[in-house]
């Protein structure tokens, strides 16, 4: 058995860390009327990791439901379009508006300025192993992220 306290752990320090900065970034958010998940669906958008809201959902890993309240918030506020897939009918596409790119542009400044603000204390090679080590597990995963 281990000597290590529950609070020194990497699961218990990253889901708390994790949570405090979720916190500060839906704060920083909040002033485009926004949450991180619709952060997220421009991303997804921008990326062209999918088009339809049934894909979306699947790769953030969210309800179906929850996509469409999405897209209709953000199609409130023109930053993105649905349109009628061509191949078929039924199926809705979402795109990104210009609006969308600059909103999206605008949250991730605020993304930035938050990951300056965390790792200010560390070292530049300090804040590299950082951002390794945490694409490295994104990807593991299945979340964007880099080897």
């Amino acid at each position: 058995m281990s000597d290590a306290k529950w609070s020194e752990t990497l699961s218990f320090r990253l889901g708390t860390l994790g949570a405090l900065i979720a916190d500060q970034y839906a704060a920083a958010l909040a002033v485009h009327d926004l949450k991180p998940k619709h952060v997220g669906l421009l991303g997804v958008l921008d990326a062209g990791l999918a088009t339809s809201q049934l894909e979306i959902a699947k790769l953030m890993r969210v309800a179906p439901s929850l996509v469409v309240s999405l897209a209709d918030h953000l199609e409130s506020m023109g930053a993105i379009e649905r349109l009628r897939d061509p191949a078929d009918r039924r199926r809705q596409t979402l795109t990104l508006t210009d609006d969308g790119r600059d909103l999206l542009a605008e949250c991730t400044a605020k993304a930035l300025a938050l990951d300056a603000e965390l790792t200010a204390d560390l070292t530049s090679s300090q804040q590299a192993a950082l951002t390794a080590a945490l694409g490295r597990l994104a990807t593991s995963y299945g979340l964007p992220g880099r080897d």
